[in-house]
C-alpha cells in the first residue's frame, strides 16, 4: 500500500479526528457577518449540523441546545465568515512557496544574488525556477536581460516570472534549452523583449510559452505538495473559499486525487485554463459540487489582453511612458465572441481577463452580443477591470456584469499606473464605487501570488484608496472609496455570488456551510485601518470544522 505524502497524511488524519456532531454548538462568540442586505449582524453562538451547516445564529440571551454532542467555548473571541477569494492561482501560490520567491528584492543586484545563492544552495536542480521579480520596484528603468541572470547563473536554465504572471525571463542556458534564437517567429499575442535584433530574455504573455515548453513538468506528488503548501497560506489568513482562475486538467487531477483522500480543506470554485482545458475536465458541462461541497468547476477562464506592469494591457491610446506602444489584445472581436460562445452554449460561466481599456471595452461588447442569445442568469465576469475607459464604465450595470477586482492591487500599482497612463486617464481607474453604482457587481480577492493572499490588507485599501502607510493622504482618486461594509461584502458574499455559491457560502446564515475564521483584534468594523490589516488569523473552519489553527 502506498504512503500518502507527510503533508497530505496530516491534513487527511486531522479531518478524521475533528468532531462532526448534530447539534454542535459553538459558543461564546463575539460574532459578526453580513445580512443578505449587506447589514451587520451580530450573535454571540453557532448550532451546527452533523453536515457542517449552520441551524442557527444565537443571540446572548438565548437559549442553547441542552445537550450538544458536542461545543467548542471559544471565550468570547472574534468570530467573522470566512472570506471568499474570487480570483486566485492554487498551484502558482503552492508552487511559489517550493521554489525561488523574488517578490521581497528591491533591485537587480539583490535578485541576482539571491537567485545565485539559491542556485548553489540547489545543485540538484537542473532547473531554477521562481517567480516575483517587478523592474518597477527595482527601479531599473527597463527590463532585465539574459545576459543580467548569466551573471548569477550560468551552468543550468533559468526561469523566473514576474510578479504579474505575464511575463517571464530567461538566462542564456534556458534558451538555448528551448531552441529560442533571433531567427525565433513572436507568437501572436505576445512580445520578445529584443537587444539587437536577439532575444534579450524577457518573454511577454504568449511569447513565455516559447520557453515553457523546455521547462521540466511537475510531477503529480509535487503538485500534491504544492497544493497543500497553497491551502495552508489561504486558511492562515482566513480564505476559506477561493476561484481558482485558470485551472489546468493536470490541476484539476490534483485536486480530484486531494479529495479523494480527504485533504481538500479549502471550497474551490474551478475556472478551466482556456476552452480546451475546460472541455477536457468538464465533459459534459460544469460539476455539481464534489466532496461535500470542496470543489466545482464553474467556468472557463479566457483572457482578451496581457497586465500593465508588462505593458502588455490593451490600451485605446498608447502608453505615456512608451511612445507608439498599446498594448496588445489576445484576440480578434470575432474569435472572442466564438470562445464565450462555445462556453456558454454548454452552460459553463464566462470569466475573461481584461486590464487595458480597449479590453474591457472589447469583452463588453462581446457580452451586450452575446446576452441578446444566452439569457438568463449568466454572471458574465470580467476579471480585473483595472482600467476601464469612463464611458464604458455604465456597461458593466447593463447585463450585471461582475467586475472581479483586487483592491490590493490599487496601492501597489498605483505609482506605475500613473507613469503607463498619465493623469489624464486615471478617472476609469480601478473604480470599485462607479462600479457598484452603475449596478455592476463587486467580487474581490487578491490575484495571489501576484499579491499575498492576506484579505485584510485588501479590505482595508477598498476603504482608504491608501497603503499600509497610510499614502496618500485622502486616499488616490478618493471618489472611488467604498464603504466598509460594501467591501467586506465583496470579499464574502460578493466572492460567493461570482461563483454561483452564494446560497452555500460567503455568509453566515441557516443553511449555510459554517465556514468562519477566529481573529485577533476585536470587531473588524470598529478597527482603523492598520489595526485591520495588523488582524491575524487564529484558527480557521471550514463546514463547522477546525482546518487550520496558528501555532
Amino acid at each position: 500500500m502506498k504512503r500518502l505524502p507527510a503533508a497530505l497524511a496530516a491534513a487527511a488524519a486531522l479531518l478524521a479526528a475533528a468532531p462532526a456532531a448534530a447539534d454542535a454548538l459553538i459558543d461564546n462568540v463575539n460574532g459578526v457577518t453580513l445580512d443578505d442586505r449587506g447589514a451587520p449582524l451580530r450573535f454571540t453562538g453557532i448550532v451546527i449540523t452533523r453536515e457542517g451547516r449552520v441551524v442557527k445564529l444565537l443571540q446572548p440571551n438565548e437559549k442553547r441546545p441542552d445537550r450538544p454532542d458536542w461545543r467548542a467555548d471559544l471565550k468570547g473571541k472574534t468570530v467573522l465568515p470566512g472570506f471568499v477569494d474570487a480570483h486566485g492561482h492554487l498551484m502558482e501560490l503552492g508552487f511559489g512557496a517550493l521554489t525561488l520567491d523574488l517578490a521581497d528584492t528591491k533591485s537587480l543586484d539583490e535578485a541576482l544574488a539571491k537567485i545565485a545563492a539559491y542556485a548553489a544552495a540547489n545543485p540538484e536542480r537542473k532547473w531554477i525556477l521562481g517567480r516575483g521579480w517587478n523592474q518597477e520596484a527595482w527601479g531599473l528603468g527597463r527590463f532585465p536581460t539574459n545576459a543580467d541572470l548569466d551573471k548569477a547563473v550560468r551552468d543550468r536554465p533559468v526561469w523566473l516570472e514576474r510578479a504579474d504572471g505575464h511575463a517571464a525571463w530567461a538566462n542564456s542556458a534556458a534558451m538555448a534549452a528551448a531552441g529560442v534564437d533571433a531567427k525565433t517567429a513572436t507568437p501572436a499575442g505576445g512580445r520578445i523583449e529584443k537587444a539587437n535584433g536577439a532575444p534579450s530574455g524577457v518573454f511577454v504573455d504568449a511569447a513565455k510559452a516559447l520557453v515553457e515548453r523546455a521547462v521540466p513538468k511537475p510531477l503529480p506528488k509535487e503538485r500534491a505538495l504544492a497544493l497543500e503548501k497553497a491551502q495552508l497560506a489561504l486558511l492562515s489568513v482566513g480564505v476559506t473559499a477561493t476561484a481558482d482562475m485558470g485551472t489546468t486538467l493536470d490541476d484539476w487531477q490534483a485536486l480530484r486525487r486531494a479529495g479523494d483522500l480527504g485533504a481538500l480543506r479549502v471550497r474551490v470554485m474551478s475556472y478551466g485554463a482556456g476552452l480546451e482545458d475546460t472541455l477536457r475536465i468538464g465533459v459534459t458541462g460544469p460539476t455539481p459540487w464534489l466532496y461535500g461541497g470542496k470543489l466545482k468547476l464553474v467556468g472557463v477562464k479566457l483572457y482578451a489582453d496581457g497586465a500593465l506592469g508588462s505593458r502588455g494591457a490593451w490600451l485605446k491610446a498608447p502608453y505615456a511612458d512608451a511612445t507608439g506602444q498599446r498594448g496588445a489584445g489576445f484576440y480578434s472581436d470575432a474569435q472572442l465572441k466564438n470562445l464565450m460562445s462555445r462556453a456558454a452554449m454548454d452552460g459553463y460561466q464566462v470569466a475573461v481577463h481584461a486590464i487595458g481599456d480597449a479590453a474591457n471595452a472589447q469583452v463588453l461588447s462581446a457580452i451586450e452580443d452575446l446576452a441578446q442569445t444566452y439569457t438568463g442568469d449568466r454572471r458574465w465576469r470580467i476579471e480585473h477591470a483595472q482600467i476601464v475607459d469612463p464611458a464604458d464604465l455604465p456597461r458593466f450595470g447593463r447585463n450585471g456584469v461582475i467586475a472581479s477586482m483586487q483592491p490590493i492591487h490599487q496601492p501597489s500599482d498605483r505609482t506605475m499606473a500613473e507613469a503607463r497612463l498619465g493623469p489624464d486617464r486615471l478617472a476609469g481607474a480601478y473604480a470599485w464605487a462607479t462600479m457598484l453604482k452603475v449596478g455592476g457587481r463587486l467580487a474581490f480577492g487578491t490575484d495571489y501570488p501576484v499579491e499575498r493572499p492576506d484579505p485584510f490588507a485588501g479590505w482595508a485599501a477598498a476603504f482608504t484608496r491608501t497603503d499600509a502607510a497610510g499614502a496618500p493622504y485622502g486616499g488616490w482618486q478618493p471618489q472611488e472609496k467604498l464603504s466598509r461594509e460594501a467591501a467586506w461584502a465583496a470579499y464574502t458574499s460578493g466572492g460567493a455570488y461570482a461563483g454561483f455559491a452564494e446560497k452555500e457560502f460567503g455568509r453566515l446564515a441557516p443553511g449555510m456551510w459554517a465556514d468562519f475564521i477566529v481573529v485577533s483584534g476585536g470587531d473588524p468594523l470598529l478597527l482603523s485601518p492598520s489595526e485591520l490589516r495588523a488582524v491575524k488569523v487564529e484558527q480557521s473552519w471550514v463546514g463547522g470544522v477546525m482546518v487550520w489553527e496558528g501555532r
